[in-house]
């Protein structure tokens, strides 16, 4: 099975499908690629459910399963596949103890949640498939998740996913005040230093700064508003609602000295544009930010990536005490709750300075130790 790129004639918007054997797109997986696609999922979102239905339809053919009948046994034993070096997946062969697994556990519970989402879209489209993946429990009074259409169907089971693996939590990767400003010094140009500025100073995504407009920027009000929509150069901002960031008098500044020196006269609504290559004036693409990135880590031997940056803003804020929802807010979540479980992270001295500044180890020991 292979996954391709795709463009609609109509709109011009990318997706991605899966061809089967014969060449011919897997008929449920493609249904439900191009429902991803109608609700404006990301085409990187696509693109990795593609590869995950891909494995699915893969791991099925290989034991002459339907995919509408499948056992929760069958679950499990498409979780060891997964685990097992591609070359060893097709059977016969024993693979010792001390093979490392090809699939690590968040990779294999990210599989299984694309496959969850993947039947639940296919139930509520009337397609019988039985309890896969799921178990069925009424929906009580308690909160909770919730599906769709939950206020027309009550008393329906509802699916949890109940195959998972025990993955390690990954803290983000957080770049020292001293790692940052090796970066930006790094940097040749005013453009790639404002860039890297604007990823550190707002906390924005990669995609939402090569999307940017100047009409985006207001530097009289020291603001950038991030908004969807779409892009010359492929750039997408995740966040559905859009949002204004305040941001430094000195990121106003460098945005100034950027236009000044490098920009000129060059008739775009582009912010990053491509002013050395070609072709000449086009907004910046991914693939030119990380080849700049590749050049960086080879100046700085600091082993980086843009996302970073945005970890190290969402980081510095919690730290000099902004609450959680208003950081929430600026970097564009969707609720608190996703902020605390990727940026409320904390390591012994944000802990020992929290308290010693709550006088916790002055003069407030009520036992004498």
């Amino acid at each position: 099975m292979l996954v391709v790129k795709v463009v609609s004639p109509l709109s011009s918007r990318e997706s991605f499908t899966v061809l089967g054997e014969d060449d011919v797109p897997v008929a449920p997986v493609e249904r439900y690629l191009k429902y991803l696609t109608d609700i404006e999922r990301s085409p990187n979102t696509i693109k990795a459910y593609a590869h995950d239905l891909k494995d699915w339809f893969t791991f099925l053919g290989g034991r002459g399963l339907d995919w509408q009948s499948v056992s929760l046994e069958d679950i499990g034993a498409f979780v060891v596949w997964l685990r097992l070096p591609t070359a060893l997946r097709q059977g016969g062969i024993a693979v010792l103890p001390s093979v490392e697994h090809h699939c690590g556990e968040s990779t294999v519970n990210r599989k299984l949640s694309a496959l969850a989402a993947f039947y639940l879209h296919a139930v509520r489209d009337g397609i019988d498939v039985g309890e896969l993946l799921t178990t069925w429990q009424i929906g009580g009074s308690r909160g909770g998740w919730k599906p769709f259409l939950h206020h027309i169907s009550k008393h329906m089971p509802s699916p949890r996913r109940t195959v998972s693996l025990k993955a390690p939590k990954k803290l983000p990767r957080v770049l020292t005040p001293g790692e940052v400003q090796t970066l930006l010094d790094a940097c040749d140009r005013l453009r790639d230093r404002f860039l890297l500025a604007l990823l550190y100073d707002a906390g924005m995504r990669i995609g939402e700064a090569l999307g940017l407009r100047h009409s985006d920027i207001a530097a009289a009000e020291r603001q950038v508003t991030v908004c969807r929509r779409d892009n010359d150069n492929r750039a997408r901002a995740k966040s559905l609602t859009a949002r204004i960031v305040p941001v430094s008098a000195e990121l106003i500044r460098l945005y100034a000295d950027y236009l000044h020196a490098e920009y000129g006269d060059l008739d775009s609504d582009y912010v990053f544009v491509n002013l050395w290559g070609r072709p000449h004036g086009h907004p910046l693409t991914y693939g030119a930010v990380y080849d700049l990135v590749r050049r960086l880590r080879r100046r700085t031997a600091i082993d980086f990536d843009p996302h970073w940056l945005r970890h190290t803003a969402a980081t510095r804020m919690l730290r000099d005490g902004i609450g959680l929802e208003v950081v929430a807010k600026l970097l564009g979540h969707a609720n608190v709750t996703v902020t605390a479980a990727t940026y409320g992270h904390l390591n012994v001295e944000d802990a020992r300075k929290a308290m010693e500044q709550a006088g916790w180890f002055i003069g407030k020991a009520q036992v004498k130790l």
